[in-house]
């Protein structure tokens, strides 16, 4: 069966994912892009973005990794933009332009109903009101034997923890103390929601941690 993973994901040496303040102009919250530098020196996330060069090291491979062997998405509605609330209209479309760089489906967690849209490259953006369990159920039917990653943010990411359902968590951490913002692992017994962590892999900004569910 497909796979409902967290790959890339940053975070800080005291357990932040994102800063304070996520707005249109702070996207990852005050502070927030300290945490993802490690990314987006890589070739690989400047090549998503139409730009040349970047490093090509562990960190680049470890990102590479994160894209392959996917069918679907799912993200939450603040991962999406910074609208609030219901829907004012249909000219908010993500922050990443004509052809966001997912190329499969992506079912995005919302309390509003929206129509699906349809992007350059293969994204179609599913508004899923129904929770969590149903826009995994609906991420699987169009994944197929393909994985579905698990995007963010941490609220989301918590919420799919908390309910034992993701698979696999590979977790950067960067050598940074953000002091506060939003914490990933706060109140989680990771161990006895059954995770356990079998792999580290020192990148050039970041260490690179992998949990698992124990089978």
């Amino acid at each position: 069966m497909a796979k409902l993973r967290v790959s890339c994901f940053a975070i800080s040496l005291d357990g932040y994912s994102a800063g304070l303040n996520q707005d249109i102009d702070n996207p990852l919250g005050v502070r927030g892009p300290e945490l993802f530098d490690w990314y987006f020196s890589t070739r690989n996330w400047r090549a998503m973005h139409h730009l040349e060069g970047g490093e090509t090291g562990v960190d680049n491979g470890v990102a590479e990794q994160g894209m392959s062997g996917l069918g679907a998405w799912i993200l939450g509605r603040n991962m999406f933009g910074p609208v609030r609330g219901p829907w004012p209209d249909d000219s908010w479309k993500g922050w990443w332009g004509e052809e966001p760089p997912y190329h499969v489906p992506v079912f995005v967690l919302t309390h509003h109903p929206r129509a699906p849209i349809v992007m350059k490259g293969g994204t179609v953006f599913h508004f899923v009101t129904e929770g969590i369990h149903a826009a995994l159920t609906q991420a699987r039917a169009a994944a197929g034997d393909r994985d579905i990653r698990l995007g963010g943010g941490v609220a989301t990411i918590r919420q799919y923890l908390r309910a034992g359902l993701v698979d696999e968590m590979h977790l950067a951490f960067r050598p940074v103390l953000l002091g506060e913002g939003e914490h990933l692992l706060h109140d989680l017994d990771l161990r006895a929601l059954g995770y356990e962590c079998w792999k580290s892999v020192a990148g050039e900004r970041a260490t690179h941690l992998y949990l698992r569910k124990r089978s």
